[in-house]
Order: C-alpha cells, then sequence, then structure tokens
C-alpha cells in the first residue's frame, strides 16, 4: 500500500500566516490590555481557530485572577472610657456626686432605679471563705492564734488565754484525721487531741478575735467566730455579723479620705451585695474575700471613716420590692453606666441574662457635660499604638482570639453605653466572635506586660466623648 498524503499535505497553508505571539509578549499584552488594538484581537482569534485546523491545540493565555492577599489591619490604638464592667454604682462616680453636694440615697437611686431603702439586722452572720485546700505539715501546720481576749472550741470544755495557739496537723499524709494541739504564748501544752470534719473557735469576750496565721497577710485578725472544715485538706470561713464584716470591707473598696456621702453610698451597696447572696442553709460559705465577691481583711482594715459610714446606715439595704437587690459596683463609668444582660454574656457574645429592672444603664455625667467620674485617672485612657502584626501576635496567645495575621476588626456590637458586647476578629486563619470581656482579657494577658490595659469594654480605635 503506498501512504497517502499526511493531513498537512492535504491543507492549504495560508499564504500570510501571522508570527505566533510568545508567552512574553502575550505577558506584555495583559499589562497594556486596555490599550489592545482591534486587529491585535482579530489576529489572536485566528491563531485559535488555525491551530485547530491543524489538530493543534492553542490555548489562550488566561488573565491571572489570583486576588491578592487581604491587607493586615493598619496601625492601632485602642481609646477607653471608665474602669470595670460598668454595671450598678460607678465609685468614682459616687464620689463626684458627693462632692457635688448629693447625698448618699440621692446617689444609689441613680445609679439603682426604682428600688427603696430597706433594712436587714445587722447581726445577720456572714460566711466568708478565707483559706480552702491547705495542705498542713509538722513544719506547716494548720495555725491559729487567739489575740484580745480568750476563746473557746466546740468540744474542748476549756478557755484558752489570749495568744494562745492551735495548730492542726494530719495524722498521715492525706488522712482526713488531724492532729490538734493548743499551747500557751509561753509554750505550754494546754490541750490536745485528734479531729475531723467540722470544727468551731470562737471568741470568748467581746474584746476577743481570731488570726489565721496560716493565712500569709497582714490583714490576717478578724472579728467573730473560725468554722474549720478538716478533711484530705483544710478549709477555713469566718462566720461574722453582717455589719461587724461590713468594717472589714468598705475601706477595702472606697479609700476612706472620700466624701462621707459617697461612703455612706458603698456601705449600702456594700451591705446590699451581701446580703443578696447568703444562702445559710446551703454550701459551707457566703462570699469569697477577694474581688470575686468584694475585697474583707478583717480588723486590721478598719478605718475611723469607714466604721463611721457602716454605723451611720447600720443594717440599711436596697431593695426592689421586698427583695434585697444585687448592688453591684465598679471603679468608673466613663460617664454612662450599661445594662447587666450586655454586659454579663456568653464567652462568644450571646445574650444569656435577662435584664434587671436596677440594674439599667444610663448617663452619669454632669449638667455641664462632664462625666462625674472624671476624677478617675481611668475616666479616659488608650493603650499604645501596635502594628497589624503585633496586635496579631498578642491575640493569637488566646486560642480565643488567634485568627492568624488579623485582617479585620468589627467593633460595632454595642449596648446602650458604648460598651462592647462582642467583638469579631478576621484573618488568615478564619474568623472568630468573643464577647467584650474576652477580647479584653485575651489582648491584656497577651500584651507586654508593662503596656497600658484596656481597663473596660468601652473602647474604640478613636478617641470616645
Amino acid at each position: 500500500m503506498v501512504a497517502g498524503p499526511t493531513q498537512e499535505e492535504m491543507l492549504p497553508m495560508p499564504s500570510s500566516l501571522p508570527r505566533i505571539p510568545t508567552a512574553d509578549s502575550l505577558q506584555t499584552s495583559r499589562r497594556a490590555q486596555r490599550t489592545v488594538p482591534q486587529w491585535l484581537v482579530a489576529i489572536a482569534a485566528s491563531i485559535v481557530l488555525i491551530g485547530s485546523s491543524l489538530g493543534v491545540h492553542v490555548s489562550p493565555v488566561a488573565a491571572d485572577t489570583t486576588p491578592p492577599p487581604p491587607p493586615i489591619i493598619p496601625n492601632t490604638t485602642f481609646h477607653g472610657r471608665g474602669y470595670g464592667h460598668g454595671v450598678g454604682m460607678s465609685q468614682y462616680g459616687a464620689r463626684g456626686r458627693a462632692l457635688a453636694g448629693q447625698l448618699a440615697p440621692t446617689i444609689l437611686a441613680h445609679y439603682f432605679p426604682k428600688t427603696t431603702l430597706g433594712a436587714r439586722s445587722p447581726g445577720t452572720a456572714v460566711r466568708v471563705l478565707l483559706l480552702t485546700g491547705f495542705v498542713g505539715t509538722a513544719a506547716k501546720p494548720l495555725t491559729i492564734v487567739g489575740r484580745g481576749g480568750s476563746f473557746v472550741m466546740d468540744g474542748v470544755a476549756k478557755t484558752f488565754p489570749a495568744d494562745a495557739k492551735v495548730t492542726f496537723v494530719p495524722i498521715a499524709v492525706g488522712s482526713p484525721t488531724w492532729t490538734v494541739k493548743v499551747t500557751s504564748a509561753a509554750g505550754a501544752v494546754l490541750h490536745s487531741g485528734t479531729m475531723n470534719g467540722y470544727q468551731f473557735v470562737r471568741p470568748a469576750t467581746p474584746t476577743s478575735l481570731l488570726q489565721l496565721v496560716s493565712k500569709a497577710t497582714t490583714t490576717n485578725v478578724y472579728r467573730g467566730a473560725f468554722r474549720i472544715r478538716l478533711n484530705t485538706t483544710a478549709m477555713v470561713m469566718n462566720h461574722v455579723g453582717l455589719d461587724l464584716y461590713l468594717r472589714g470591707v468598705v475601706p477595702l473598696e472606697m479609700p476612706s479620705s472620700w466624701p462621707i456621702q459617697a461612703i455612706q453610698a458603698q456601705a449600702i451597696a456594700a451591705r446590699s451585695y451581701a446580703v443578696y447572696r447568703l444562702h445559710p442553709t446551703v454550701g459551707t460559705f457566703d462570699v469569697y474575700d477577694d474581688t470575686r465577691s468584694q475585697v474583707y481583711r478583717g480588723k486590721n482594715a478598719e478605718t475611723a471613716a469607714g466604721t463611721a459610714a457602716v454605723s451611720a446606715t447600720a443594717g440599711k439595704v436596697l431593695l426592689s420590692g421586698t427583695a434585697v437587690v444585687n448592688a453591684m459596683f465598679h471603679s468608673a463609668d466613663g460617664g454612662w453606666t450599661e445594662n447587666n444582660e450586655n454586659v454579663f454574656v456568653s464567652s462568644a457574645g450571646n445574650i444569656v441574662a435577662g435584664p434587671v429592672s436596677y440594674l439599667r444603664g444610663s448617663s452619669d455625667r454632669a449638667p455641664d457635660g462632664t462625666s462625674w467620674d472624671k476624677s478617675s485617672p481611668y475616666a479616659t485612657w488608650k493603650t499604645l499604638t501596635y502594628t497589624g502584626a503585633a496586635l496579631s501576635a498578642i491575640l493569637a496567645k488566646d486560642a480565643r482570639t488567634n485568627v492568624g495575621t488579623l485582617t479585620k476588626l468589627d467593633l460595632s456590637r454595642r449596648g446602650v453605653s458604648g460598651r462592647l458586647i462582642s467583638v469579631t476578629v478576621t484573618g488568615s486563619l478564619g474568623t472568630k466572635t468573643v464577647s467584650g470581656g474576652v477580647f479584653r482579657s485575651a489582648f491584656n494577658a497577651g500584651k507586654p506586660a508593662a503596656d497600658p490595659q484596656l481597663r473596660s469594654t468601652l473602647f474604640d480605635t478613636k478617641p470616645i466623648p
């Protein structure tokens, strides 16, 4: 068989076949595509047709459609107002109002609307957790000393003199049974035995105080009784009357040099806060002695002004109807308090609490427009300025806010005061939404230690009037 002509031989070749453009020339063409002449477009089309007729696939070079990487956010400075959660009474606001002549009831009526003043017994027992998880050893026993007068122990038919010392040590590591020994100031053994479970140590005279030596602080002397729980570890609670408890609270929560009407407002708020948390038939304690409740440091924290404010308001509490209110307070509100449901949200910023009638946000400004808390060092504040890379690195230290390279920061979801309910962060790893409080916590934990903090969730990337 004689071989026939090839496909190329059977097709007449055009006499003026244009030169096929190279990839480099097409790339240059793309850069100048807005000025490409129509005759060149026609030539490119004919090349595709000719290539097809020759059985050669000629693909036009596609335009580069890869999107550019999203830009990292610009340099950012956070500007804010106030210090604390912003719900209830602003302490610096109360100070400003008192300096302007307002009395404690008027101050409280603003911060806790629709409430009235009522009374509870000043001697109502409050159970304060002082120490928990204490592991006693022979070298480091649980130690209590009576001060200022004699004391007694339940189940022991003796009265021990002032400055006598009680020590508790487990009979073995991890044992729920402890040896107990009482010695005089001179070292004489006054009592010894074993015990477990609950044990009271009580003052025997009005002047008697109890020192919890195992709580390593200079403010470890208390009025009232100690209830001790002895198990594999030890727990100590201070059982003390309501107004005696407040003597060790009010000076820690508000400076005693402030106007007396502000201190009285603080005493009533702190008393209400404590009574709201009493549950005498449930659990082993009612309140912590730190900022998880309100700060309490016992006898050594008492001041003349604080005690005078407690005495002047003896037993007074705030009521909503007939119920004692949850009288929350904070340092400075920045000129506006916030609705409770917008602050105490889920970690993702979801509203989980119902509105409380007496915890409504409202303007807290004087007639001249200045904030009543203007004397606070944090009435207004700002952070340092961070590059996008630096802010990305700060937020990346917390899994809740880690989105890689930060490209967008959404600060639009706010409450009535302007406080952030939630913050949405977007970056190279995706998008996450967290509560304003979580964002504040993540930033404060991740920033260099010496840098200024976010003092509240009332902040923006520009100054807040």
